[in-house]
């Protein structure tokens, strides 16, 4: 397998809570971390969290799941600004560094981008400027699937081991009943990394090796074939893959790389015209594997695959054919993009036309205004409020502009001139005071939410009894109707 330089590497685990599950619209109110050495011990931690801003309306099964009550919302020492300065200084301080959460690709990742890019920061701080980012699920899952034992389990409620982190803290013999908290959550990730790391240690690397894209790709290009995992209906598996042609692995649109699965009759499939290819690509389950280059997917070398089911019943000779195969016929390859860009194609045409607010855009809203933007990042921080806002005439990116002003309204709004004041506060009010069903989390979405949790005797979360989830969801229940009569008069 290809492989990276053996160096010694720092780790930041870290987990965030957020207000919200959607994380286009979520703010992080709380975060963890901890910086370990190569030999993962602990050289440094971090822990945070902030007030509630006010130009927004929290999830109630969020704030129920993380415990934010109405005084945690209220009355830190940190606004939400100045907890993301302090995060982005200590990170930036850590690094670099690979940065690990559980199930952070997806979601962390994606929240702590995002609220970074409305608070006019470098989004991609955590695999730019020498940082890669890998996910701790992602290594847990292949670990099971090269030894189904690794870690004491619990099943499911679909009879399935267990991949949630606080219940392999807990059955592996870890004190669980703070999980939760970003901090406490952190801790017990390094716990469950640590005891995979000590367990397989000669995997540790190969699990690590794929947390930068241009490794994946450069895999996808030089080897023949490899083992991969994927997890499906709760269960994981490891699939031999060869990567299309070095020329045409990617897809076309998506740029995500591509391969086959190697228990298919490749031999076959390539002797099929281009109509007949879209009718078998379409079949289930499919003969391709997407590998996401970006999503730290776990690459291995081909003998474990080889070593299971159905490969291991295969003529390793027919195998390595198959794989040689894909190597050499360009055309082929050429044709499994061609299809897939033709279903990215008619799934654009056809999807919503709804224009986006400026918070959904970090990907589709242009990077070069905004790289370009990024330069003024810096001294637009260092500045004082009122030079915060003349600065942002400065800025070409309408989006910036935007979040720009919002950030001023919660931090300064004494400074903002009154035309300008006035409409963001209209902009927030239509927002968090509509009745329709949005994207974001309005005042009559709480309250429904609040109530079917207050009447639902199942929906505990980890409150001891019913008078604390009452007490709870009524302070947090005040908290929105002062809100809802703040922006009623806008």
């Amino acid at each position: 397998m290809l492989c990276s330089k053996e160096s010694k590497l720092s780790y930041v685990i870290w987990d965030i809570e957020t207000d919200s599950a959607q994380t286009d619209w979520a703010t992080i109110i709380e975060l963890g971390a901890i910086l370990l050495d190569d030999d993962f011990k602990e050289k440094d931690r971090f822990s945070v969290r902030c007030r509630m801003p006010q130009d927004r309306v929290p999830s109630a099964t969020a704030l129920c799941i993380n415990k934010s009550n109405v005084d945690l919302i209220t009355k830190g020492n940190l606004s939400h600004y100045e907890m993301l300065v302090q995060v982005d200084k200590k990170f930036r301080e850590w690094s670099p560094a690979t940065f690990l959460g559980y199930s952070s690709i997806n979601f962390d990742d994606e929240v702590l981008r995002k609220e970074f890019f409305k608070c006019l920061k470098k989004p991609y701080l955590t695999n730019q400027d020498g940082n890669s980012r890998h996910d701790a699920l992602n290594i847990v899952k292949a670990a099971f699937a090269i030894d189904e034992n690794i870690l004491k389990t619990e099943l499911n409620d679909k009879g399935n081991k267990s991949m949630k982190l606080e219940s392999l803290a807990r059955l592996n013999g870890f004190e669980s009943s703070g999980a939760h908290s970003a901090l406490f959550d952190t801790e017990l990730t390094v716990k469950v990394l640590g005891l995979i790391k000590e367990k397989q240690p000669e995997l540790w690397r190969e699990y690590l090796n794929t947390s930068t894209k241009v490794v994946v790709e450069n895999m996808m290009q030089q080897e023949k074939m490899f083992s991969i995992n994927e997890n499906y209906f709760g269960k994981n598996y490891l699939f031999l893959v060869a990567p299309l042609h070095p020329n045409s692995f990617m897809h076309p649109s998506y740029k995500w790389c591509q391969a086959v699965n190697l228990s298919e009759n490749i031999e076959e499939l390539q002797k099929l015209n281009y109509q007949d290819l879209k009718k078998a690509m379409k079949k289930s389950p499919r003969f391709y594997k997407t590998i996401k280059a970006n999503k730290a997917p776990i690459i291995l070398d081909k003998s474990y695959a080889m070593k299971v089911d159905p490969y291991k019943k295969i003529d390793p000779n027919l195998l390595n054919k198959r794989a040689e195969l894909m190597k050499t016929n360009e055309k082929f390859s050429q044709d499994i993009c061609r299809v897939l860009k033709e279903a990215a194609d008619e799934k654009a045409e056809t999807s919503s036309q709804v224009d986006l607010e400026p918070e959904e855009t970090i990907y589709s809203g242009g990077f070069d205004k905004l790289n370009n933007d990024a330069k003024l990042f810096q001294k637009f921080h260092e500045s004082d409020w009122k030079g915060k806002f003349a600065m942002l005439d400065k800025f070409t990116d309408d989006r910036l502009v935007t979040f720009g002003h919002t950030l001023i309204y919660n931090e300064a709004p004494e400074i903002l001139p009154k035309d300008i004041h006035r409409k963001i506060k209209r902009k927030i009010a239509s927002r968090i005071l509509s009745t329709n069903k949005e994207k974001w989390w309005t005042v009559s979405a709480f309250y429904s939410e609040c109530d079917e949790i207050r009447e639902n005797e199942d929906k505990m979360f980890a409150f001891k009894t019913v008078d604390e989830k009452l007490k709870f969801l009524d302070g947090i229940n005040d908290y929105v109707m002062n809100l809802e009569q703040k922006y009623s008069d806008a």
